[in-house]
């Protein structure tokens, strides 16, 4: 049987079996804790030039079910799980997903302790690896010298495009910093025409659009990295354009407002992230996926107050603007976590165009 290893920085090595494509790849570590929704992790461009580990022991029990994408490329750089299933059973299946990692050149590595390895990232902190087949191949400053850059760019839309909804009320500018489709589907179920835009758009062409509303998509990497994309977002908060932030939006969106972000030190994935609503008291269980926070302490008073917060960790959730009629959340309002879904903040967002129009007339 072929082996294959994951190279730590640290210097730790897990044997395992390669799977899909077999080739080397180093990239950072990281893992969600999500039980399914491993199509959703496998598609969320969130994942860019990262190397995505399954906490869950069983992984690909239902198979390859293409409608269920939130994009068309596998993100990740690589993929391991504790096990993967090779005979799937369910009734919208298209396949298996060895198979399917390897007609999309997608590496992945099954059969380590993927418990060890997890608990070492919670201990540690997100490091940076390597898959191979040789672990003398592996450089280790290399390894530790890897950085995701230029991420958003790389997943970005290059062009502009329109996704229209049935009996449309509303123009909605949406900015692809690595978006997923579902962010779409949300604003089209309520009645909003969807501009999709390019990660550099300009405010000149966000003011000729005349749109009712902005939502700033999800999207991977270090978030301060964006100074293009920070700057005009400053210079498009003077426009009192009704917005809404989900995930690396969220994080962009107050570091246009001067605000902060820090890197966690093992973050936020998975399906199962307890989110407190500090206006009313209530936990929601959210869908996350981040490696980087706003940093409360950093909040203006005057500007801005915070709207949510970990409740594991006290880390800032989201933002509600008193100078412009925005607000913004760390976690995935469109993804379905649970049975109290936060997609009611979907139609927030519609309310706060509403109310705009209105007072335009």
């Amino acid at each position: 049987m072929k082996k294959a290893y994951l190279v730590l920085e640290n210097g730790c090595v897990f044997e395992g079996t390669p799977f899909g494509k077999e080739a080397d790849v180093t990239a950072e570590v990281v893992f969600t804790t999500g039980m399914t929704g491993y199509l959703e992790t496998l598609t969320d461009k969130s994942y860019h030039g990262q190397i995505v580990v399954q906490t869950f022991p069983l992984i690909g029990n239902y198979g390859v079910i293409p409608a269920d994408f939130e994009g068309e490329v596998i993100a990740p750089s690589a993929y391991i799980v504790k096990e993967w299933c090779e005979e799937p059973s369910n009734f919208r299946s298209e396949g298996d997903l060895g198979t399917f990692f390897k007609e999309r050149g997608v590496v992945g590595l099954s059969g380590i302790d993927t418990r060890t390895l997890v608990t070492m990232i919670r201990e540690s902190g997100v490091m940076n690896g390597m898959i191979t087949s040789d672990p003398a191949r592996a450089d280790m400053e290399k390894i530790r010298a890897y950085r995701v850059e230029k991420s958003v760019e790389s997943v970005s839309t290059a062009e502009p495009y329109e996704l229209k909804a049935e009996n449309a009320r509303f123009r909605v500018g949406l900015f692809d910093f690595g978006l997923k489709r579902n962010i779409a589907r949300s604003l089209n179920a309520r009645g909003c025409d969807v501009f999709i835009l390019p990660y550099d758009t300009k405010p000149e062409t966000v003011k000729d659009l005349a749109l009712d509303g902005i939502m700033l998509s999800n999207g991977p990497g270090d978030p301060a990295d964006n100074t293009g994309v920070i700057s005009n977002l400053k210079e498009i908060s003077s426009l009192r354009i009704p917005t809404f932030g989900i995930c690396l939006g969220h994080q962009l969106l107050a570091l246009s407002h001067g605000f902060k972000t820090e890197k966690l030190k093992y973050g936020h994935r998975g399906a199962n992230q307890p989110a407190k609503d500090l206006t009313t008291g209530k936990v929601y269980i959210t869908s996350q996926n981040h490696g980087y926070a706003v940093v409360s302490d950093s909040i203006d008073p005057a500007v801005a107050s915070e709207l949510f917060i970990n409740a594991n960790d006290g880390t800032c959730e989201g933002i509600e603007y008193k100078t412009e009629p925005a607000f913004s959340v760390q976690f995935h309002p469109e993804a379905c976590a649970g049975p109290r879904d936060t997609e009611f903040l979907f139609d927030r967002f519609v309310g706060l165009m509403e109310v705009n129009k209105n007072a335009s007339r």
